[in-house]
């Protein structure tokens, strides 16, 4: 609030020799009002504002059975392995020999992934990702992006094994990638 300070009480204006000029009266804003006022906002508007929220993928997890031993069972028929190796390239192969591995890049696993799923009743069907040591981080995401692209239920990211290591790095070194 606005206040005046009168010095003291002046009566009437008089002029004259012998008569005192009156005293300025100062002007005081308090601004405390308006302070609280400003935080009273701030706090409201901090209160009101939707925070950012983390946005993550779908995770589809596998169904309990009575038994443990029938958790992870594939059948042959509809197992696509997909292994991910240096420089972008991608291996694959159908069913469960890793003998008849496939070399191809990202521009052509969504072709093999959707003729796969094509080829293969959508209850038998499962991809499984194998990323080696040598694949980068980007290469795994994009991996699992195609899966969400080409509508790929079930999948799952295991470890490489040592004797499917052997075949691509056999397989690598034979194409001239280092």
């Amino acid at each position: 609030m606005a206040s005046l300070d009168s010095g003291g009480d002046q009566g009437g204006h008089k002029k004259g020799p012998g008569v005192k000029k009156a005293k300025r009266m100062s002007t005081k804003v308090d601004m405390t009002p308006m302070v609280d006022l400003g935080f009273l906002l701030i706090t409201f508007f901090i209160f009101t504002t939707t925070m950012a929220q983390p946005s993550a993928m779908n995770l589809f997890m596998p169904k309990d059975v009575d038994k443990p031993e029938d958790q992870n069972k594939v059948k042959e028929s509809g197992a696509f392995t997909i292994i991910l190796g240096k420089q972008d390239q991608v291996y694959y192969y159908e069913g469960l020999d890793p003998a008849a591995l496939k070399a191809t890049n990202f521009k052509g696993i969504r072709d093999e992934i959707i003729a796969k799923k094509k080829s293969t009743n959508p209850e038998d069907l499962v991809m499984i990702i194998k990323p080696t040591i040598d694949a980068s981080y980007k290469n795994t995401v994009d991996i699992l992006d195609e899966m969400t692209i080409s509508e790929i239920k079930r999948y799952a990211m295991v470890d490489c094994s040592p004797q499917e290591y052997e075949v691509v790095k056999v397989t690598e070194a034979a194409a001239g990638i280092k």
